[in-house]
């Protein structure tokens, strides 16, 4: 196998080599969420799916959530999962749990996250609690409204965790230093 740059298509010892897996990957986990059986009706009969709703974490701040559809539920969470990495989200931690309370909503759920003190534990249930450990956020407290349909609630926490802003970002937003504002 030949180490070249497809850019410049010249040689380059030192490379790896296009399409390669790199040595700094990070190693993800995965979580299926919710798999669904789906049958759509058509004029020979009945056709058969599953849909599968996964969520990928490094367990440092960084998650996803994705959906997947195929005949096959192991073809359907594949699916999920790169959907899922596509989809990734930094999210900003403040030790064990997030900086400030927040809201997230997609159609009709709703979901609540508060940070909470070190040794609280992740008090969640669902696709929060699932999504909640794969960001790797040890303490919090959540609360799930109206909607208890995984998928909504998995959009609405994924919503949430997008709305957190560090304190070092809401400080030079302000022309303000952190300690002025992060007590």
């Amino acid at each position: 196998m030949t180490n070249y740059d497809p850019k410049s298509r010249a040689y380059q010892p030192g490379r790896r080599p296009y399409g390669a897996p790199s040595d700094e990957a990070p190693e993800f986990k995965d979580q299926v969420i919710s798999i669904r059986r789906v049958t759509k009706v058509v004029k020979g009969g009945k056709n058969l799916s599953f849909s599968a709703l996964a969520a990928v974490g490094n367990g440092k701040g960084q998650v996803g959530i994705g959906k997947g559809k195929a005949r096959e539920v192991p073809q359907a969470i594949a699916k999920a999962v790169e959907d899922a990495k596509k989809a990734m989200v930094k999210v900003p931690l403040a030790e064990t749990t997030i900086p400030h309370l927040v809201q997230g909503v997609h159609g009709a759920g709703v979901v609540v996250l508060r940070p909470a003190s070190k040794g609280t534990g992740v008090i969640a249930g669902g696709a929060v609690r699932v999504i909640m450990e794969l960001a790797g956020i040890k303490d919090i407290l959540t609360k799930s409204l109206r909607s208890s349909n995984p998928i909504s609630v998995a959009h609405a926490t994924m919503d949430a965790l997008k709305r957190i802003k560090s304190p070092e970002t809401v400080a030079k937003n302000r022309n303000k230093t952190k300690e002025t504002i992060w007590q």
